[in-house]
């Protein structure tokens, strides 16, 4: 599955230009236009990122910015006006962690979604110090991998292809978020060379890279980790 964004938003035509690209870029998108639907939908779908505006009917955006805190980690982008500097400040204290001025670009706006989404999971990242399926240990901290107790060698490119899969297990990862996520900016690669790590990872991983059980294809989708 790909990175959820939950956009919290009462204008419409501001939130469907702004999911409409999100969905282009890959990301799976919700949409809220009030605050109150918008903390239920935090808590019940989990998503990735939340775009909040701070003008929301009934519950303002400052009040579900404080809720979501008290409960996650949840990265948030503020959408404010330029006439609400005091409560840009506020919702920074909050605990948001960035904010985007009206009228914005959505481009702007994508390209802060993901930096906050690459520092949340550096984050994340620094936290850990192993990831774990059944027999698979990744220790984040020595950068190895052992299976079954004995070390597996693999390149950079193929430890940070298993570490994206055991982060997102259960979940279908398309190529063009597995390029990003571990090839980032570099422009001259293809969505053929994520299907070759792939191979050379099962070839190092599973009991049977032919009928692979771990890294499993979704066949016109891209990818998941199973386990």
């Amino acid at each position: 599955m790909s990175q959820r964004i939950l956009i919290i938003e009462d204008e419409k035509p501001i939130a469907d230009a702004v999911a409409y690209s999100l969905k282009r870029e890959g990301f799976t998108v919700t949409v809220a236009t009030d605050g109150e639907s918008g903390l239920s939908l935090a808590r019940t779908e989990k998503p990735d990122l939340i775009i909040l505006d701070l003008m929301l009917p009934g519950m303002d955006g400052l009040a579900v910015c404080r809720a979501v805190r008290r409960e996650a980690r949840t990265p948030i982008i503020m959408l404010t006006a330029k006439a609400e500097e005091t409560d840009k400040v506020v919702g920074l204290e909050l605990g948001a962690d960035d904010y985007v001025t009206k009228p914005f670009s959505v481009r702007e706006l994508i390209a802060r979604v993901k930096a906050v989404l690459r520092r949340a999971a550096d984050t994340a990242a620094a936290d850990e110090e192993e990831l774990v399926s059944s027999n698979l240990v990744i220790n984040l901290a020595e950068h190895t991998v052992t299976l079954d107790g004995k070390p597996v060698s693999l390149s950079p490119k193929e430890f940070d292809l298993l570490t994206t899969f055991l982060r997102h297990r259960g979940r279908v990862l398309s190529r063009d978020v597995l390029l990003e996520q571990v090839w980032g900016e570099d422009t001259y690669i293809d969505t053929h060379t994520v299907d070759v790590h792939i191979r050379w990872l099962r070839e190092k991983i599973e009991v049977n890279p032919s009928k692979p059980e771990r890294i499993v294809t979704v066949r016109g989708v891209g990818y998941k980790f199973v386990g």
